[in-house]
């Protein structure tokens, strides 16, 4: 009895697990190495990924209303709040966003060396909504 409780209870904190996974489709460059780091870093922390290759980013950018004085090389959506994150944003960050459904995006504009799929953070990395107003130091 007690064996078949704790299988119940592991499949539950599993089924938990997997329903608080958010759900991220990526768009990126085909050519592009770091945005894979990226991918990469997202999965590790807990994103169910979604990345698809392709060589109009800018169109795609312009179409989801990222502005491009944040661009980077790749532009992500959330599948659950619509919300965006532009670049090697942190996981953590993205989580942040999460919280305040009042944030349309965060971006870590350009390609900063001190960002995941870039290099390593260094607590120096900043990022801003798409309003262009800091949004978090990491």
């Amino acid at each position: 009895m007690k064996k078949w409780l704790l299988m119940a209870s592991l499949a539950a904190v599993s089924l938990t697990a997997q329903a608080t996974a958010h759900s991220i489709t990526v768009y990126q460059d085909p050519n592009c190495g770091c945005c894979t780091g990226w991918v990469e870093h997202m999965r590790e922390a807990g994103f169910e990924v979604n990345a698809i290759k392709s060589t109009s980013m800018a169109m795609i950018k312009y179409k989801l209303g990222v502005p491009m004085e944040l661009a980077s090389c790749h532009t992500a959506i959330l599948e659950e709040t619509g919300q965006l994150v532009e670049g090697h944003v942190p996981a953590n960050v993205v989580h942040k966003m999460i919280a305040d459904s009042s944030v349309k995006g965060v971006a870590a504009p350009g390609m900063p060396a001190n960002s995941p799929g870039m290099g390593e953070m260094d607590g120096n990395l900043i990022t801003v909504d798409f309003d262009g107003q800091f949004f978090s130091r990491d």
